[in-house]
């Protein structure tokens, strides 16, 4: 499916408008290098070392096992411009499967031109039709943009009430 996005670029006070085609595909095995790519960047964004061959790897392992659903966003010469995560999940409160949006990220040329807002509008049509209730996300504490766009898209923050913890496990 192509969906078309408007871009603003803004230089010295004067708005330029471009029109161009994003498209937003589910992703398989080849598109694998792409997406890590990508990955590897969203790890950087979050202080991680740069490591392509451990992106490629872990993002492979997800596509070859079904273990997560990826959307990438592709302009129209095929360039990757950014992805989302979706991992299958559940509440055993509700005792409904969920989904959650794990990760979300777009190329630093192409922020600001609702290429975010569509990848996350096809996760959201996505669970939709897998009969999932619910989209969860977590984000950072200083993630005010995402924080924005989340919220602009009808997310709510739940977890407030909450500590979340993680455990190491060390392995033999």
């Amino acid at each position: 499916m192509i969906k078309l996005i408007f871009a603003t670029l803004v230089q010295k006070n004067l708005k330029i408008t471009r029109r161009y085609s994003v498209k937003i595909i589910k992703a398989d095995l080849s598109h694998t290098d792409d997406i890590a790519r990508l990955f590897d960047l969203y790890r950087q964004f979050y202080q991680c070392e740069a490591d392509l061959p451990l992106a490629t790897e872990f993002i492979r392992q997800r596509l070859e096992n079904n273990e997560s659903v990826i959307f990438l966003a592709q302009n129209a010469q095929g360039e990757a411009l950014g992805f989302t995560q979706l991992y299958p999940s559940f509440c055993s409160v509700e005792a409904v499967k969920i989904f959650i949006l794990y990760d979300l990220y777009v190329e630093h040329n192409g922020r600001q031109s609702g290429i975010g807002r569509k990848l996350m509008q096809q996760a959201t049509d996505y669970a939709r039709e897998n009969s999932a209730p619910r989209l969860d996300l977590l984000t950072a504490k200083d993630n005010i943009p995402g924080q924005k766009l989340y919220e602009q898209q009808g997310y709510v923050k739940t977890n407030e009430d909450f500590y979340a913890y993680s455990l190491a496990i060390k392995q033999n």
